[in-house]
């Protein structure tokens, strides 16, 4: 074999390791997801995680530390991919509100597809401990500057008025979307949640205007 054919073979051998290992984090989190969203996360053992994922109590331990940190990362992986949808939604030549209706239209979207994580994300996390809950706030606080970012676009282009505070504005949308989320989970889903961004953004854009 040629030392070039073992370079090839190696860094195979590493990708696919690699790749084995990423799809085991993801299992192991879906199954929190799920786990979380039906028994509650004082209820949801590790030992019930790993029996959802397939996989040995061990395992669980080889990938987090404890319950709080897969929490923490399939939080953390949630809104990365949502923020994810969102740049590759928002175009460079929209306007700020064209892309704080997408934000919106999105963020409804992903969560009346996945209500797992609508329930994860709306009722679990507000029943977590002080310290818990600063964790899962640098998770959020990407998406939080991504709300940001488009608020101070539509200053800087005169779509927004001019003398708002863009960090007491992006939490109010955040916090805005977060509550009709909450709203239509309580209410038993009776609606369609994605039909309400519209509404949503229609507000918001009395205010921001």
């Amino acid at each position: 074999m040629s030392i070039h054919s073992l370079h090839l073979n190696l860094n195979t051998g590493v990708t696919s390791l690699a790749s084995r290992k990423k799809e085991k984090y993801d299992l192991i989190l879906e199954a929190a997801l799920k786990v979380i969203a039906e028994h509650g996360f004082h209820g949801s053992q590790v030992s019930r995680i790993a029996k959802e994922a397939g996989v040995a109590d061990g395992t669980i331990y080889l990938y987090f530390k404890n319950k709080e940190d897969i929490l923490i990362s399939l939080l953390r992986e949630k809104l990365g991919e949502l923020v994810a949808k969102f740049n590759s939604s928002i175009q460079e030549g929209d306007t700020a509100d064209e892309a704080l209706r997408k934000i919106c239209e999105i963020h409804y979207t992903a969560l009346e597809e996945n209500v797992h994580l609508a329930h994860v994300a709306q009722i679990e996390l507000r029943q977590s401990s002080i310290e818990l809950r600063k964790e899962i706030g640098l998770a959020v606080k990407p998406y939080i500057e991504l709300i940001e970012s488009v608020i101070r676009r539509g200053m800087d282009a005169g779509t927004f008025r001019q003398g708002l505070d863009p960090k007491v504005v992006r939490l109010l949308i955040f916090g805005g979307m977060d509550e009709v989320v909450t709203s239509w989970l309580i209410s038993g889903r009776k609606y369609s949640l994605s039909e309400q961004a519209g509404k949503t953004i229609d507000f918001f854009l009395k205010g921001l205007s």
